[in-house]
């Protein structure tokens, strides 16, 4: 189930695999992420958990409610169900991150904030 998906000019998102979970009304979503330093700030959520990982390159997760946090390869995050955040490269190449959703099945994955 891979495909590559291109966001706005400097997001590039592989969908690596999709599934259905033991737990009713939730699925697994896991993608690569790819963001470039031109990359725009986006705001949004999900309808469940996003575990981070970053892969490589630094990345700044602006996260409603709370500091700034840079994280770079290696590190880990995790992105309460439903909460407003943004991420941002701050580093010299491209970034990219494995996200992984434990997300409501049926509902838009990604949501946008105005």
């Amino acid at each position: 189930m891979t495909s590559t998906v291109q966001q706005p000019p400097g997001i590039t998102r592989t969908d690596l695999q999709r599934h259905d979970l033991s737990v009713p009304g939730r699925e697994l979503i896991q993608d690569r992420v790819e963001i470039s330093p031109e990359a725009p700030l986006i705001r949004h959520w999900h309808p469940g958990e996003e575990i981070i990982y970053v892969l490589e390159g630094s990345l700044e997760y602006q996260i409603d409610g709370r500091p700034p946090v840079t994280l770079n390869a290696g590190d880990v995050l995790l992105i309460p169900p439903e909460t407003v955040h943004a991420v941002r490269n701050v580093g010299g190449g491209t970034a990219a991150e494995l996200a992984t959703y434990i997300v409501e099945k049926g509902k838009p994955f990604f949501v946008v904030v105005e």
